[in-house]
């Protein structure tokens, strides 16, 4: 009998250990209580971090007009910085890292048999909720929304504008990636004429009360804009680091779901999930281009991180291999829908601190900042200015790529000195369109990089 009972008890170790997800993932991270201002922190040193390499960080912070700044490790506080008046009880929108809480909505009512994500997004919004034809139309399903590949056009006036006629036909679903907030922003009609509920009452119901995240989404012309303090963005990052379970309450367990929306989705941009964006890919794609770069996101980040990104530099970063969290709220560092260069450089600040052995530029006491300034004028014709800074010696490239992401013309790939620069890009030969730069800065020494690629119209 009591070798029945060794046995019975070693089969129900194995399955805590390997077979019980809750077990497996909930085991080395902290969790906060759902409601009050409590949240246990841990000291640099616990880690190993060198915290004599935060205060470059908070300098970078600060000169990027940021609000608020958190990094966890195993769900514990180690970094929590705020600027310029704000609090850990101050109130910010997400902008497009709104998205990703949107993903996470579709995936519950998916889970709870509302929706399919391969219905036809009419079956929810109704008929005629594009410009397209009937049979273009029903060709769009609420995956291809998640995906960024509905095919509608991204480059109307108002890519923001949800109306039917702003919604007009690019390609057929499911053949292009392109970054369009409005096809984002419906979903929210997919969840709420599926499940019956706003839907801020769906977060509150399905998220809020099991997680602690207080927030709300918020209309905002045709946006529907989601509002919370740093520390509940903090507490989603939590919610999906622990792959959709809170402190061993299961919320989102559909794992199909769940794993397909933070790895490749389509075949066009490898570094985009489920309106979630992607490190560690061999490519990536911006908004407002369809040019394929090669390389990481971004470059400094950990290779399994993936995030939710918003313009004027919302950002929450998730490491799942090293248990590690940021979260950023601030104003705008550049002018960009998505904020890669500021994610980016963020991480060039971090790993020093997390990896003391870390040889990176922060340590040359230097300008950290490379800038390249928009164009001027923009629209233009013929002639335009592009302007760009350096803060150390430096081989800088410039290339033009029309919108079908072919590089036209190489203006610049020569050394420039310290201080800044001007050049200018003559279109008198080149049809009106749209047109791409590609800035990379190099500096001679090796240690600094920085690369942006902004756009600019030609009107003849």
């Amino acid at each position: 009998m009591l070798k029945n009972f060794n046995i019975k008890f070693i089969i129900f170790i194995f399955v805590l250990t390997y077979l019980n997800p809750i077990f497996i993932f909930g085991q080395n991270i902290y969790f906060p209580p759902l409601t009050g201002n409590d949240w246990e922190t841990s000291s640099f040193n616990s880690f190993g971090w060198d915290s004599t390499k935060a205060e470059p960080l908070f300098d970078l912070l600060q000169q990027k007009n940021t609000k608020a700044f958190l990094l966890l490790k195993d769900g514990k506080i180690v970094i929590e910085k705020y600027f310029d008046n704000f609090t850990q009880d101050s109130i910010w929108y997400w902008a497009s890292a709104g998205k990703s809480l949107t993903a996470f909505l579709v995936g519950l009512a998916r889970q709870e048999g509302y929706l399919s994500i391969d219905d036809k997004t009419s079956k929810y919004l109704g008929n005629n909720w594009t410009s397209l034809t009937a049979e273009k139309e029903s060709l769009i399903t609420v995956r291809h929304q998640l995906t960024m590949t509905t095919g509608l056009d991204d480059n109307v006036s108002d890519s923001f504008c949800t109306l039917p006629e702003c919604l007009v036909y690019k390609a057929d679903a499911g053949t292009r990636w392109a970054y369009h907030t409005a096809l984002y922003t419906l979903l929210d009609g997919v969840i709420e004429n599926s499940t019956g509920q706003s839907v801020n009452q769906y977060f509150t119901s399905k998220i809020r009360v099991k997680t602690g995240i207080v927030g709300l989404y918020l209309k905002s012309g045709y946006n529907n804009v989601f509002f919370s303090s740093a520390r509940s963005m903090a507490r989603f990052g939590l919610l999906i680091l622990n792959k959709g379970i809170w402190n061993g309450n299961p919320i989102l367990t559909d794992t199909n779901y769940f794993n397909n929306m933070i790895n490749t989705s389509q075949q066009f941009n490898k570094s985009y999930g489920y309106l979630w964006w992607l490190n560690g890919k061999d490519s990536y794609m911006i908004p407002q281009s369809q040019i394929v770069f090669p390389g990481f996101l971004c470059k400094d980040a950990p290779a399994d991180m993936f995030a939710a990104l918003g313009k004027n530099g919302q950002l929450l970063n998730i490491v799942p291999s090293k248990n590690i969290i940021f979260v950023r709220l601030g104003n705008a560092p550049d002018n960009l829908l998505v904020p890669f260069l500021l994610n980016n450089q963020i991480w060039e600040y971090i790993n020093p601190i997390i990896d003391p052995s870390t040889d990176v530029s922060v340590q040359d006491n230097f300008n950290p900042s490379f800038s390249i300034k928009q164009n001027y004028p923009n629209p233009f014709n013929p002639i335009t200015t592009i302007e760009f800074d350096v803060p150390v010696e430096s081989k800088v490239n410039i290339s033009i790529y029309n919108v079908l992401g072919q590089q036209i013309l190489l203006l610049t790939n020569n050394n420039y000195s310290v201080g800044k620069h001007n050049l200018q890009f003559d279109g008198r030969d080149l049809p009106s369109g749209i047109y791409i730069y590609r800035i990379n800065v190099s500096s001679l020494n090796g240690k600094q990089n920085y690369s942006a690629s902004k756009k600019m119209t030609l009107l003849k």
